[in-house]
């Protein structure tokens, strides 16, 4: 198992946190703590990977890598999805330090960003998500004349511009999207909503079994491959709520409460690892001693376990219940 690699992360990313608030000065400080007030202590409407207020960069690919440092022989720190929204605080040749929602902060290349005007990409009223685990975007409303301009994971943002003539063939089954490049393309209707309400405990559950066998990766927090904590963190958000990126920040997060494994309900967070002190991994439980986790234990990805087998019985150091 690499279960150990999500606490690393954790304590890597609190390690590096303080240090760059002292280097930049008021301006960034002011700006974490309005990321962090708005973002990871209340409850919006269920949506894509949130934006972050005041960003200046837009997620350019599908899926975008966060180095540690800024290099891509840097170990990954986390992901950004497609048409995010992120605000950034450091530049170096080729690179931008940038900030996700989530408080979550590392390197991406500078050609994997664009940089936005004075309004932000796919503002609300104006935006759609993937709903599918992948969508291919096309230049024009048909899927045989050209290979697609992007293939884009679940949650992935689209700004919408018109939906197809009434009166022709395609009406009803696409929509017009402006990418963040300022090109106009299309998408099919059935790969996309405009609905953000927030999802209950029972439609999160059945959600969380459309990603069974997604690969495990490192970092990942898209239905291209995700990690432990990853996934966890893109369900619970389906419930309208941004919590923390990591396992451990996740266990100590003011969101949750703590749950008796006896009192364990459908929905709830467990968290397995060494001590509660160091925590590893987490998962959410199903009901009938059964949990949905992404792990690499037996066969790397998602997938379904007994919470009474090994090694998660031992593991097991504490359950919460989101608030």
């Amino acid at each position: 198992m690499t279960m150990a690699r999500d606490k690393q992360r954790g304590t890597r990313q609190a390690a590096k946190i303080v240090p760059r608030i002292r280097l930049v000065g008021v301006r960034r400080l002011l700006a974490s703590l309005h990321v962090t007030a708005a973002l990871l202590l209340t409850s919006a409407a269920a949506s894509a990977q949130m934006s972050v207020p005041g960003a200046d960069l837009v997620v350019a690919r599908p899926v975008v890598n966060m180095y540690r440092n800024p290099t891509t022989s840097s170990d990954v720190v986390s992901q950004a999805i497609y048409g995010t929204d992120v605000l950034s605080f450091q530049k170096q040749p080729g690179w931008y330090d940038i900030h996700t929602a989530d408080g979550y902060a590392g390197w991406v290349q500078a050609s994997d960003v664009l940089a936005l005007d004075s309004t932000p990409y796919a503002p609300k009223g104006e935006a759609v998500r993937v709903t599918g685990l992948s969508a291919n975007v096309y230049r024009e409303p048909d899927v045989t004349r050209h290979a697609a301009l992007l293939r884009l994971p679940w949650e992935a943002r689209l700004e919408t511009l018109t939906a197809a003539p009434p009166d022709s063939a395609t009406a009803g089954r696409w929509l017009e999207v402006r990418l963040v490049d300022g090109q106009t393309a299309w998408v099919q209707n059935g790969d996309v909503s405009a609905n953000s309400a927030p999802l209950s405990i029972d439609e999160t559950l059945l959600l969380a079994r459309r990603f069974l066998g997604i690969t495990y990766t490192w970092g990942g927090v898209s239905s291209f491959g995700f990690d432990c904590s990853g996934f966890t963190q893109m369900l619970v958000r389906q419930r309208g709520i941004e919590m923390p990126r990591d396992a451990d920040l996740q266990a100590a997060w003011t969101g949750v409460v703590p749950v008796k494994r006896e009192d364990l309900e459908p929905g709830d967070l467990l968290y397995f690892g060494s001590s509660p002190t160091k925590i590893t991994h987490t998962g959410m439980y199903i009901g009938d001693g059964q949990f949905i986790h992404d792990t690499t234990h037996g066969h790397p990805g998602v997938q379904i376990s007994k919470l009474d087998d090994m090694p998660w019985t031992k593991l097991l150091v504490a359950a919460r219940r989101v608030q």
